[in-house]
Order: structure tokens, then sequence, then C-alpha cells
């Protein structure tokens, strides 16, 4: 097989492995949707390509309107790429960023990290529980197994989270080999982990429709309704979401 074909094939075995974390999925859905029912709110937060996942659902046509994503361009890469893996080991750096966030214990609180390894991540995930926040996490079981911690607790993210789901990535992330060259090419990390991510998603929003709930919704913004139905919640959410 050619390269892009044998990436495919690995794509697909790892949307299996998600399917067989459909427990899971449901629970997540579950726990979203009583905390959008009682009021909650979804922080989001992950670090170096991760902070993705907190785009992911943001702002989204199709996704909740109360998402809080935790986007610091300092953890970002399009500023300074190689620091923002200095500061992603930083203690003390999730407690300055979450200072100015009020976290309740009706809220939801979703982390992607594939090595789950790093410091801020993992510190996000404890002040979140120490708030009361029901913490869901995203990462590469094969590959956080694999390494240390690099927080002083010797924990893992996954090992803090109330749930976790496996992304199934290789260790690196990086899934094909390619004749004469010496490191894999082809990350799997984001197509799975967006794939996990808007499974629990839609099935919150059904969850929700079900129990006679109408969720607030984003549509799209390129549609004349669409436009005006977002406007509405953006003015209602403007001085409440940072970021929107």
């Amino acid at each position: 097989m050619k390269a892009y074909q044998i990436y495919f094939q690995k794509i697909l075995n790892k949307l299996q492995l998600v399917q067989g974390q459909s427990s899971k999925i449901e629970t997540a859905a579950h726990w979203i949707s009583q905390s959008m029912a009682n009021g909650g709110f979804i922080f989001t937060s992950g670090t170096g390509h991760s902070h993705m996942f907190a785009e992911e659902i943001f702002y989204r046509a199709g996704g909740f309107a109360r998402v809080v994503p935790i986007l610091d361009d300092g953890l970002m890469l399009h500023k300074d790429a190689s620091y923002s893996t200095e500061l992603e080991r930083m203690e003390g750096y999730a407690a300055q960023l979450l200072k100015d966030y009020k976290i309740t214990e009706q809220d939801i609180f979703m982390i992607s990290s594939n090595s789950g390894r790093n410091t801020v991540s993992i510190e996000m995930a404890m002040i979140a529980k120490e708030h009361g926040a029901k913490v869901i996490v995203i990462t590469n079981l094969n590959h956080t197994q694999s390494v240390d911690s690099r927080h002083p607790s010797g924990k893992k993210l996954y090992e803090i989270a109330d749930l976790y789901f496996d992304n199934g990535g290789e260790i690196g992330d990086a899934s094909v080999e390619i004749d004469g060259l010496e490191f894999k090419v082809g990350a799997t990390s984001t197509v799975i982990g967006v794939t996990i991510l808007q499974s629990i998603m839609v099935q919150a929003t059904e969850n929700l429709v079900q129990s006679g709930i109408q969720p607030e919704v984003f549509s799209s913004s390129n549609s004349d309704e669409g436009e005006e139905h977002n406007e509405s919640l953006i003015n209602k959410y403007k001085g409440v979401i940072k970021g929107l």
C-alpha cells in the first residue's frame, strides 16, 4: 500500500477503538447534558497542538454556546512554538491562568493531552476538581504509560481524571513508516480526538432534546438565519465567556 493508504487504515483502526469506548462516551454525554441543563459551562484546554481541541468545540456551528476555552498565547504555537514546550512544564502556571475563571461543581472541564505528562494540564485538572467540576481527559494511553510524569505528584493526567479516553495513538503520535526515513510521519491524535469530542457533544445534545430542553447551540454564521441566531447568543454571553 502507498503511505496515504496505510494512514487511512490506521485511522480506521483507531476509530474502532473509539467505538469500543461507547459507554464512556455515553457517560461523558450524560454529565455534559446535566451540566447544560443546570446552567453549567464546559471549560476546555490543551497545550501545544492539543489547544486545537479547545477551539474545536468553541464558537462552532452545531456546538454549545456555553463553552469556555482556556486559550493562552504562551501555550499555543503561533508566537513561539519551542517556548510553549517549556511553558507547559512550568509549575504554578495553571493556577495563574485559571485565577480569572469561576469554576463550579455544575461545570465540566475537558482537557486534551497526548502525553498526559506535563505540569500545566495536570495542575488544571487538579484545580478543576478542587472546585467540584468533573474532569474529562483525552489522552494517548500507549504514550502516557511509557513516560514519567513531569508533575511533582508523579501522576499522569488520566490518573486525575474522573473519566478518560484513549485516542489509541502511537508513542510520539506519528504513525506511518516511510522506507529511507528515520522517523514516522502522519500524526493521528487530532483526527481521533476530535471524533471523540464531537461524539460526546452530539450525544449530549440529543440527551437534552429528548428530555425536553432546547439546548443553546450555535448555527452557521454564514447563513442568514444563523447569523441572527448566533448574535443573540453572543450578546447573552459576551461578558461571561472570555474570548467570545
